[in-house]
């Protein structure tokens, strides 16, 4: 079955040349719901990536979604496609490019971190993880369902986010990691999976005054309250705590503590962009300026690469049993090389190695 759409023909169809939607063209978008709030910039911008994708709105291959803004005062106008939409991109931008491509198999996280190649419970998983492969690189993504679920007026989940949670969430990861082996190809586009989050109805603040010696459920932490030795802290609070530090030798504690409670390979939100937690605390050290002469200096390897710690410790194994085939035996288990590997990867065959799986 091919991938690629068919785009919308006769007077229609979307020149390359085109600067301006024709008066026909925005009649037709007129009956799809963009209406008299969408400005000249978002028309502009929408054609341009119509034209860029060589999706066809006609053919409701992407659209232009408005949803109210108070701060706008006005409906506010996005382009999203499908997921479908990701696909037929990335299968064509392969075609032309002849690169190699593909996917390791979707995985869904429970509320206890364990990850599972198959969802079978009635409640939702807690998130979802998909990973392109594309010409030999590795591409992974996780989507938090509690970030994308969409609900109603109650706070429910919708039907559809109801009875099939684990493959909408699916669906959002698998968008996430497209448009991280794609940036070019899927910047500016979002998939409708992943914006049906924004059309949750906007919690209103409980304003009952706060009771002298109530805590304020609204209230956050400070930054200097997340931090606190001898203390378990999720692994988002961390790499807050590591955005707003100033010296390196903040970030290499803050690494030290999510190393040892095994929170590295969890994901978090960092500028809306979604992080391994080891990956980014060890970006964040490098960012900061050397520490003055006397505090205690960090060096690189205090922000140890945890995947290369792993596959040293896969190779520290291999060699103690005797195994001389590893490599070949890594590739045949996982369809890639050790060198490409991701760190769940590498534990689960350092634990098989080491009788612990």
């Amino acid at each position: 079955m091919s991938t690629e759409l068919t785009p919308t023909s006769g007077s229609l169809a979307i020149r390359p040349d085109q600067t301006v939607f024709s008066a026909e063209q925005a009649a037709v978008l007129q009956q799809f719901g963009i209406d008299d709030d969408v400005t000249p910039a978002e028309l502009s911008g929408f054609l341009h990536l119509c034209q860029r994708t060589k999706l066809d709105p006609f053919s409701r291959q992407i659209y232009l979604i408005g949803r109210k803004d108070k701060k706008a005062g006005r409906k506010v106008f996005t382009p999203q496609t499908g997921i479908d939409g990701y696909r037929v991109i990335a299968h064509r931008v392969i075609a032309e490019t002849r690169e190699a491509f593909g996917y390791e198999d979707a995985l869904w996280c429970d509320a206890g971190g364990r990850w599972r190649d198959v969802w079978l419970a009635e409640e939702p998983p807690a998130a979802a993880k998909v990973t392109i492969l594309r010409n030999g690189q590795r591409f992974s993504a996780v989507a938090v369902y509690r970030e994308y679920v969409q609900t109603d007026w109650n706070g429910n989940p919708t039907r559809m986010w109801k009875n099939m949670g684990a493959n909408q969430i699916a669906k959002c990861a698998e968008a996430l990691a497209l448009r991280k082996a794609f940036p070019h190809d899927l910047a500016g586009v979002y998939t409708a999976e992943e914006m049906a989050q924004a059309d949750n109805p906007e919690p209103e603040r409980h304003l009952r005054s706060v009771q002298p010696g109530e805590a304020d459920p609204w209230a956050s932490e400070s930054p200097e309250s997340v931090v606190v030795k001898g203390r378990s802290l999720p692994a988002q609070q961390l790499a807050d705590a590591a955005t707003d530090a100033t010296l390196q030798a903040a970030v290499a504690d803050i690494y030290r503590q999510a190393r040892d409670a095994g929170l590295l390979p969890e994901t978090v939100k960092v500028n809306r962009e979604l992080l391994e937690l080891g990956a980014y605390l060890i970006a964040r050290g490098k960012e900061l300026a050397a520490p003055a002469p006397e505090a205690d200096p960090v060096t690189d390897a205090q922000f140890a690469d945890p995947v290369a710690e792993a596959e040293q410790q896969l190779r520290a194994t291999a060699a103690r049993v005797g195994l001389d085939t590893l490599d070949a035996d890594f590739e045949q288990s996982y369809g890639l090389p050790i060198s490409e590997a991701g760190l769940q990867q590498l534990n689960e065959m350092n634990k098989i190695l080491g009788g612990a799986a």
